[in-house]
């Protein structure tokens, strides 16, 4: 007989809850039911699925790695983000996704895009490129060009560590003295030599997501943030304490960002579960910031100057 927890009851249980969740009108209990019961379920015993997102997307998902699992649960993926991207990108703008996971917010612009525009997706992990090859696959993307190589300011190789599989994209090149899941080595390259100069003059959003690493992407963009087209918007992850343990700073990446006409945005992350509901129901755009940085933050640097960025 199977476990109390596996058995085709809670099983059911699952299924009925995550439509409930995914596709009932309002937001009534969905928080409660997807902290308390569904994302621990989903992360403990893992679905290998395809899925549909909340655009005309599909991904396979393992549900045992936390992104992956909100897809499946919610259909999104940083709904904030999401819905920024959705604003920001249209028909034969380029995306760059550094740091592209499974491929997430490359689909989404891939569909924004259009057959005009172009996504140029970065993903250092091999066993991540082919994801992001998988779903280029799956989703019909002709106007995506996946690399497998990592970004900094200037040519090294870099070691990543993967620390824990409930989170698998947390690939890092940030000391770590636990017990790793895993860990490879990868040559990197400023991002403007790994760009062509196409696709550099059309970027209109340069969404990078580095687990620490951000301020060896900015000193190795900053030569080109000149040549970018003027409405240019930069999207960059920053983690204090990691950077830290790199040597950067966000005080030196902000001023960077600064001396070139950008401003500095701020979109909400919360990673709780019981966040997503309401999140879906009312996404926040970018609202300017001008105090610390303090924790992991979601910054938008933009030369627009407004108080946000709707």
């Amino acid at each position: 007989m199977l476990p109390a927890a596996t058995t085709p009851i809670s099983e059911l249980m699952v299924t009925l809850g995550r439509g409930y969740v995914r596709h009932a009108p309002g937001s009534l209990l969905k928080g409660p039911i997807a902290a308390g019961y569904l994302n621990p379920h989903l992360r403990d015993h893992p679905r290998q699925r395809v899925v549909e997102a909340c655009f005309d997307a599909r991904f396979a998902v393992d549900t045992r790695d936390l992104i992956q699992r909100y897809i499946h649960l919610f259909g999104v993926w940083e709904p904030h983000m999401t819905h920024w991207l959705q604003s920001r990108l249209g028909p034969g703008d380029v995306l760059v996704d550094v740091g592209a996971n499974v491929g997430y917010f490359t689909i989404l612009g891939s569909r924004l895009v259009g057959s005009a525009g172009r996504v140029v997706a970065i993903e250092a992990s091999p066993a991540f490129h082919r994801r992001v090859l998988q779903h280029i696959e799956l989703n019909g993307c002709e106007n995506v060009r996946a690399v497998n190589g990592a970004v900094a300011d200037s040519h090294k190789t870099l070691t990543f560590v993967l620390a824990s599989s409930h989170n698998m994209g947390a690939n890092s090149i940030v000391p770590y003295d636990g017990p790793a899941e895993s860990s490879f080595d990868m040559e990197a390259i400023p991002l403007p030599e790994l760009l062509s100069s196409d696709e550099l003059a059309r970027a209109r959003v340069i969404k990078i997501d580095v687990e620490g690493a951000e301020g060896g992407v900015i000193r190795g963009l900053a030569p080109a943030l000149g040549e970018l087209r003027q409405d240019v918007e930069i999207a960059v992850e920053v983690t204090p304490e990691r950077m830290a343990k790199l040597g950067d700073s966000w005080e030196e990446l902000l001023e960077t960002m600064r001396e070139h006409g950008f401003h500095t945005y701020r979109l909400p992350s919360d990673y709780r579960p019981e966040s997503y509901p309401l999140a879906l129901r009312r996404p926040m755009p970018p609202v300017r910031w001008r105090g610390p940085i303090v924790g992991e933050s979601e910054l938008v640097f933009s030369r627009t100057a407004a108080e946000s960025l709707v």
